[in-house]
């Protein structure tokens, strides 16, 4: 008899821990329970991906996986599918989303494999649009890329990267317009909206330019954090604290650590 694959191994735990004699508390759970684990598991392999010990996102993959083929297992209680199911599923969709590798279909960039796998996805789906299969709880940036993303793959897109550029100032303009006067319930609202279309476009931009949005802004986040870490040392080491500066003294600490960390990098 041959030696059981991990995989196999795997499914076997989780019909276990739901079965007679498993584990009260995964016995007791249901999809809408496991939502907000798949959600920050899933988040957990994201920042493992920049750790800098490839042996956590082996950790975090595993901890998604068995998030999924635990969902598969309650899902095979139901008698609707099982975890051979999903596996069999998605590499028969892989395999026809991908006639470059598997069939006789020519491309010459990846922007064609882009528009193929679009293309197919519509075939797919005859009774739903262009932008369909955007999940509905994907972060707002992230959201707004790839539905931008799916439009470009039926050509509505802009040509240049300085069009992009063009309606991100309009934009800026109109919300400036919105501004410029104090904020009423109904200012407020249109201030909103403008604020939405900017950050919008932005993501658009980040497409254009081949950026990932979302690690855009995650990078700024970083950056900002470790910069007011550093004003925050700078001003202890000195008997001071943020709280008590002026807005001046402010912006002089933050330029002095702009400038420690171009020092730095010199």
């Amino acid at each position: 008899m041959s030696e059981k694959r991990p995989f196999d191994e795997l499914v076997e735990l989780c019909a276990r821990l739901r079965g007679p004699g498993g584990c009260p508390w995964d016995r007791e759970q249901t999809f809408e329970s496991l939502r907000a684990y798949l959600i920050e598991e899933t988040y957990e392999v994201v920042d493992a991906i920049t750790a800098p010990e490839p042996a956590m996102l082996a950790g975090e993959l595993g901890d998604l996986l068995f998030h999924i083929v635990f969902v598969a297992q309650m899902a095979s209680e139901k008698g609707w599918f099982d975890a051979d199911a999903v596996c069999q599923g998605v590499h028969a969709k892989m395999v026809r989303r991908h006639p470059h590798v598997f069939g006789d279909v020519e491309i010459a960039s990846t922007g064609d494999v882009i528009r193929n796998w679009e293309a197919i996805k519509q075939q797919e789906r005859t009774k739903d649009g262009a932008l369909a299969g955007v999940p509905r709880h994907l972060p707002a940036l992230l959201k707004a890329m790839r539905i931008t993303e799916k439009a470009a793959a039926v050509g509505f897109d802009w040509e240049r990267v300085e069009d992009v550029v063009t309606k991100l100032e309009e934009e800026v303009s109109e919300l400036a317009v919105e501004l410029r006067s104090p904020l009423d319930e109904g200012r407020q609202a249109r201030a909103r909206d403008e604020l939405g279309d900017v950050l919008f476009v932005m993501a658009n931009l980040a497409r254009q330019l081949g950026f990932d949005p979302e690690a855009a802004l995650q990078s700024a986040n970083d950056k900002f954090a470790r910069r007011f870490s550093a004003m925050e040392q700078l001003a202890r080491a000195r008997g001071l604290t943020l709280a008590a500066m002026g807005l001046t003294e402010l912006d002089a600490l933050w330029d002095e650590v702009k400038v420690g960390e171009s020092d730095d990098r010199a």
